[in-house]
This record gives C-alpha cells, sequence and structure tokens, in this order.
C-alpha cells in the first residue's frame, strides 16, 4: 500500500532484543530500519515472535501506547509442524518430529530464564495467554486479530478489514501472493497429529470463546 513503509526485511527482531539497553532503549535502533520511507508514510513490520517474547509487548507499549496491532493466528497444531520443518531444513533440529514435542520442556531448560527460540514448538502456540496480555496493554479497537484461513481463502475480504483498520485509502488487492513457503518432506505423522490435539484441545477452545470464532476445522484429522 504506498501509504504504508515495510522494511526489506521481513523480520526486524527488535523488541525481542535482549542486547539493548531496555532501561534507557535507543529508539534510533529500531527506526533505522524505516530511513528509506517517504514523508507521511505511516511504519510497519512483521516480526511474529513479539506477541510470545515475554518481556516484548511491554517494550511495544513502551514505544508507542497507541500503535495499531495486526495478528494473524493459524492452527497451533499446524503451526508447530511448520515451525520444526523450519528449524530441520535450517539444520538447527535433528530430532523427528514427534521426539521434539515429547522433549520439549527438557530441551528449552537451557535457555532459561528466558524462552527457547528454536525448539519452542508447542509453547508458541498456546495463544489465549498471549492475547491477554496483549489486551492487557493496548485497548481491543488497537488490535485486529486474524485468521491465516481467512487470508488464504478470503484475501480480498481480510485486505478491506486491514485497510479500514489502519485508516488507510482503499484501494484494491491485486493478485494472490505466496510467500515464505516451505517444503514438506512428508506430511505430519499421525501420532504427532493425535499427540498435537490433546495438548491444544482446551486451548482452541479457549481461543473460541475469546473471539467469537469456529476453530473446530483446527482439530480435524
Amino acid at each position: 500500500h504506498p501509504q504504508v513503509f515495510i522494511p526489506s526485511a521481513k523480520e526486524v527482531h527488535f523488541f525481542d532484543h535482549e542486547e539493548y539497553n531496555w532501561n534507557a532503549p535507543d529508539w534510533s535502533l529500531y527506526h533505522q530500519h524505516f530511513e528509506d520511507s517517504l514523508p507521511g508514510q505511516i511504519w510497519g513490520e512483521a516480526t511474529p515472535i513479539t506477541m510470545w517474547w515475554r518481556p516484548a509487548m511491554q517494550r511495544v507499549w513502551q514505544y508507542n501506547q497507541n500503535i495499531r496491532l495486526l495478528i494473524i493466528l493459524r492452527n497451533p497444531i499446524t503451526r508447530a509442524y511448520s515451525h520444526w520443518n523450519m528449524e530441520q531444513q535450517r539444520g538447527a533440529e535433528d530430532l523427528c518430529f514427534i521426539e521434539a514435542l515429547e522433549n520439549e520442556v527438557e530441551r528449552c531448560r537451557s535457555a532459561l530464564p528466558q524462552q527457547h527460540r528454536v525448539f519452542s514448538y508447542i509453547n508458541r502456540g498456546f495463544y489465549s495467554e498471549q492475547l491477554r496480555e496483549i489486551w492487557r496493554l493496548f485497548p481491543r479497537e488497537q488490535v485486529l486479530v486474524l485468521r491465516q484461513e481467512d487470508l488464504a481463502e478470503s484475501p480480498d475480504q481480510v485486505w478491506d478489514r486491514i485497510q479500514q483498520f489502519l485508516g488507510l485509502n482503499h484501494i484494491p488487492l491485486v493478485g494472490k501472493i505466496h510467500a515464505h513457503q516451505r517444503v514438506y518432506a512428508e506430511p505430519m505423522p499421525k501420532d504427532a497429529h493425535m499427540l498435537l490435539r490433546r495438548i491444544f484441545w482446551h486451548e482452541i477452545c479457549e481461543l473460541q470463546s475469546l473471539l467469537g470464532w469456529d476453530c473446530s476445522d483446527w482439530l480435524e484429522d
């Protein structure tokens, strides 16, 4: 959208950066990602971990209490498999998927007192806790929560909602774009899917209550 500037790097990773001095933040380190923006453009960026990384949303609030947040949620079961697939292809994961799930808690202790960025396949999928923290900090009218399936199946409708939410001039969506997709060597193993269904059953029910969504398809085989 011509009224919006997005950095060329998809994930800026500013608010989850633990090397910075967060007692006296240097916001110029963040602003440098937007140096090529045009006058009058609003800034946006996409760093998914910001929602999950515990101190990050407090830092976002510290930066701009009037910020508008776009959140796209996907089925936590398929999200976990996608996450594992990405880490395996990057060479960061050497366990098979079911073993990675079964050993997640123990493996993630190595990152304490912080969260584990790589092996957190299950933990990242508990969205309700993350949403409650966001709503604690920001009014709900500043937060737009969308389903990934809606973006894929009805992009024009989602695009209209986003433009209205951000107060942008309406322009039509030009075609569909599939980006940041990785090839899967094989479908998710059935035993892993059954395990994740048991783990996320109550979480998905909780999300349905919080958001007024029908997420029953997330629990299908």
